[in-house]
């Protein structure tokens, strides 16, 4: 199985981005998906779920208002919309499949990261 992520980048506080992480696994609907963070000196955190079906979704509490998870299981993708970034939204992102219908408490894959820079 192999996750690639893209749509990272360097953006002005107050913009948007959209990553995205597509996976070659034909299982994909039946797992959920999320990603989670990880800034320079800090622990790997988690940033937003979606369940299998797209019907539950969870948000940490950093992000919530401003970012958006959605799926697409026809083309084995996700995606996190990011508006209103801020300097603190810095960090490697992860997108991740769980082992499981709901939550991300138990990973099976991680993809390989991407860079969001966000500058004041």
């Amino acid at each position: 199985v192999q996750l690639q992520a893209s749509g990272g980048g360097l953006v002005q506080a107050g913009d948007s981005l959209r990553l995205s992480c597509t996976i070659s696994a034909r299982d994909f609907r039946t797992y959920a998906v999320g990603w989670f963070r990880q800034a320079p000196g800090k622990d790997r955190e988690f940033v937003a779920a979606i369940s299998y079906s797209g019907g539950s979704i969870t948000y940490s509490d950093s992000v919530k208002g401003r970012f958006t998870i959605s799926r697409d299981n026809h083309k084995t993708t996700w995606y996190l919309q990011m508006n209103s970034l801020k300097p603190e939204d810095t960090a490697v992102y992860y997108c991740a499949v769980s082992r499981t219908f709901y939550g991300c408490d138990n990973i099976a894959y991680w993809g390989q990261g991407t860079q969001v820079t966000v500058s004041s």
